[in-house]
C-alpha cells in the first residue's frame, strides 16, 4: 500500500478479505483500512460469510478469496489483482508440490501472473523478494504489520513445513533455490504445454457438444505430450469442473498411460469418466469426450 500511494493514488484500490475463520480477524481487516486512508487510498473489506464444511478449509478459503476479489474488481473495473506473495510463500508452495508427487506444471509453483476472469489478471510482484525483505521495508518506513497467526498454526501443511524450511536450508535446499527450481520447471512445463496445444489443435474437432480427437496420431507423440493435450481437452468440454490439485495428475496418468493408450493400441472401445467428462475411446482409434452425464442417486427402496 506505501509503494502504491507512492506511485499515484488514483491508480489503485485495496481490498481485505476477511475469511472469519479465527477470532480478530475482522479487527485486523479494519486496521488495514485504516492504514490505507491515511495512505490517501480507496480500501474495501470483503467477507466470506458462506458454510465451512469438509476438512479441505484452506483450499476452500483460497478458492473463496479468489472468487471476492474477481468479483470486486469486476465491479469497480480493475484489470489487475496484486497480491503479497513471496519468495518463501513460492518456496512452501513448491515443496508442498514435491511432496505431492507434482510434475513440472505443479512444481512450477505460483506464477508471477495469470489470469483470472476475461479483462482481469492475477499479479504477484513481489514474488522475487524474500518477507525478511518487506519486513525491513515496513520497518525502515515504520509501518505497522501483522502477523498471521494461522501461518503457525500446525494443523495445516503449509505451517508445518514452514517448521521444515531451515532444517532444509541447512542442507542446502534454501527459499532461493526452491523458487529457482519453480522457474526452471516452469520453462520446461511452457515448452511441453505449447506442444500439446499445437498437438491437440492438429488433431481435434468439435462434434455434438464435444470434442473428437484422433486418437491414433495422438498415441504417436511422447507421453508427455498425450498427457497435457487430454488435460487440456478435458479443461476445453469442462472448464468449470475443479479436480483435486494433489490428485489430479495421477489420476489422469492412470486414465492416459494405463487405459486410453493401451486400448488405442490394441484397438479396443474405452469409456471413462474424469473430471465431469466422459471419455470414450473407439475401435477405429477416435476419442469422444463430452460432458458426462448426472449420476443417478441410488435408488434406496426396497
Amino acid at each position: 500500500m506505501h509503494a502504491a500511494a507512492r506511485a499515484g493514488r488514483d491508480l489503485f484500490r485495496v481490498a481485505t478479505v476477511d475469511h472469519a475463520l479465527r477470532p480478530g480477524s475482522a479487527d485486523e481487516a479494519l486496521g488495514v483500512g485504516r492504514l490505507a486512508t491515511e495512505l490517501g487510498l480507496v480500501h474495501t473489506i470483503l467477507t466470506w460469510d458462506a458454510p465451512r464444511h469438509g476438512s479441505r478449509i484452506q483450499a476452500s478459503a483460497r478458492g473463496a478469496r479468489y472468487k471476492l476479489l474477481t468479483d470486486h474488481a469486476a465491479r469497480i473495473g480493475a484489470g489487475l489483482i496484486l497480491t503479497a506473495h513471496t519468495l518463501d510463500d513460492q518456496a512452501e508452495t513448491v515443496l508442498m508440490r514435491l511432496i505431492a508427487g507434482s510434475g513440472p506444471s505443479g512444481l512450477a509453483g505460483m506464477r508471477d501472473e495469470r489470469p483470472l476472469a476475461p479483462g482481469i489478471r492475477l499479479v504477484r510482484p513481489f514474488l522475487s523478494l524474500s518477507k525478511a525483505d518487506l519486513v525491513a521495508y515496513c520497518e525502515m518506513h515504520r509501518l505497522p504489520f501483522l502477523r498471521d497467526p494461522s501461518n503457525t498454526d500446525e494443523r495445516f501443511t503449509r505451517a508445518r513445513l514452514r517448521r521444515l524450511l531451515p532444517l532444509l536450508a541447512e542442507e542446502g535446499l534454501n527459499a532461493t533455490r526452491l523458487a529457482r527450481l519453480a522457474i526452471r520447471a516452469g520453462r520446461d512445463d511452457a515448452a511441453l504445454r505449447q506442444r500439446a496445444e499445437a498437438v491437440l489443435a492438429e488433431i481435434m474437432r468439435r462434434d455434438e457438444g464435444g470434442l473428437r480427437l484422433d486418437g491414433q496420431s495422438l498415441r504417436r507423440e511422447p507421453c508427455a505430450i498425450v498427457l497435457r493435450v487430454v488435460d487440456a481437452a478435458l479443461d476445453t468440454v469442462a472448464p468449470a469442473h475443479e479436480a483435486p490439485v494433489p490428485k489430479r495428475l495421477e489420476r489422469l496418468e492412470a486414465l492416459v498411460l494405463d487405459a486410453l493408450l493401451p486400448a488405442l493400441a490394441e484397438g479396443r472401445a474405452l469409456r471413462r469418466t474424469l473430471r465431469g467428462v466422459l471419455i470414450e475411446a473407439e475401435g477405429e482409434g477416435t476419442i469422444r469426450l463430452v460432458v458426462a452425464p448426472p449420476r443417478r442417486a441410488p435408488d434406496r427402496r426396497r
